[in-house]
């Protein structure tokens, strides 16, 4: 595996920070997925695609925008009609997906370059996204699975949902460390541990 340099190294402290003295209600960290791979169907291919996406990576994905899957290892997540992210924690994604998805079926493209994953966990993860964001974050609104595509002063964000109290936010890699410290800011009143 190539190990990029971070975006976050300048402002990525390890350790308790913030207002932990009844406890870490988060837990941040930077993922740093090995492939990063945005997937379009062209209208119609839609179901193709899908197939495609469950050849590659295992994941039986259910039809339509704001649905998907995570084993761990692998996770992808529908985020408009057609279009899909897919994570894995080894190289080579975009590489796989060529092969199967044809320019007949629609586009692969490797964003493992130009964003970077962040995840936030932990009892309060809700609470300080929702600060950021305007989506319902509770769980019977955004299942374990689903991703969403919103913004945040200008910062793309793509999210997924990957355990109950857990979410994996992919951003551009230009806007990293600015969204980093506006998360660590926003979790501080909760106290929050960088692992």
């Amino acid at each position: 595996m190539v190990e990029r340099q971070s975006p976050l190294e300048p402002e990525f402290h390890v350790g308790s920070h913030g207002n932990f003295e009844h406890g870490v209600e988060i837990i941040l960290t930077e993922t740093r997925p090995g492939s990063i791979v945005q997937l379009a169907a062209w209208p119609g291919e839609e179901k193709r695609l899908i197939a495609a996406i469950r050849t590659v990576t295992g994941l039986a994905l259910p039809d339509g925008a704001g649905g998907g899957l995570s084993d761990g290892v692998k996770s992808v997540f529908g985020f408009a009609p057609g279009k899909f992210t897919v994570a894995d924690e080894a190289e080579g994604l975009a590489a796989a997906f060529a092969k199967v998805v044809t320019p007949a079926i629609g586009t692969v493209t490797d964003l493992s370059h130009g964003r970077t994953a962040v995840r936030i966990a932990g009892p309060k993860a809700e609470w300080v996204l929702a600060k950021f964001f305007a989506i319902d974050f509770s769980l019977p609104a955004f299942p374990v699975g689903a991703g969403r595509s919103t913004t945040h002063h200008d910062v793309f964000a793509q999210i997924q949902r990957t355990s109950a109290d857990q979410f994996d936010i992919y951003v551009f890699r230009s806007f990293a460390r600015s969204f980093w410290k506006a998360l660590c800011h926003a979790s501080e009143e909760v106290g929050y541990e960088v692992q």
